[in-house]
């Protein structure tokens, strides 16, 4: 059973202003990677420290999840149906980063619970990489992907708010 981080409102009118407001966390968080890390190296897994790790698990175990299945299940589909071939070959590539997403994640995990935990841990590899693509997917989704929404009918849009309240929402 997911909880969700926060309430969600009754609606949302907008998908695109929420998914865009995701990738400002995906973009703080992903960053906060970074900073950690160097306060890691000067300070140790103190407080601080431990909530940063504890905030940046909570975000990508269950919101940035949440988030690419509003993507993979309702607006890509959706997106899909329009019909263009070069937005739906731009669809196929940044949905397939999302399995690699998930994969840098997956290596980035294990740190985060030790430094949450109040523990030194090596830091892996994949902590760049992380920090760099995560944002980077972001940016293409929202140039290359979101702009095409405008083109979707207000039903379908409507829709696609419906299932993000609900995916959000605890039974």
């Amino acid at each position: 059973m997911r909880l969700p981080l926060q309430p969600v409102a009754p609606s949302i009118d907008d998908p695109i202003e929420l998914l865009q407001a995701c990738h400002d966390k995906v973009r703080r968080f992903a960053g906060l990677t970074v900073r950690l890390r160097a306060h890691l190296a000067d300070r140790g897994a103190d407080d601080q420290a431990q909530e940063a790790a504890k905030s940046i698990l909570r975000y990508f175990d269950v919101a940035a999840p949440l988030h690419h299945e509003d993507e993979d299940m309702d607006l890509f589909p959706a997106l899909r149906a329009l019909g263009q071939t070069d937005l739906n070959a731009r669809i196929d590539e940044l949905q397939a980063q999302h399995d690699s997403l998930g994969r840098l994640w997956q290596a980035l995990r294990p740190w985060l619970m030790a430094v949450s935990a109040g523990q030194t841990h090596e830091i892996p590899a994949e902590a760049d990489d992380f920090a760099m693509a995560y944002p980077a997917h972001a940016a293409r989704e929202e140039s290359e992907i979101y702009p095409a929404a405008s083109q979707l009918s207000a039903a379908t849009v409507q829709r696609i708010s419906e299932a993000m309240v609900r995916r959000r929402t605890a039974p």
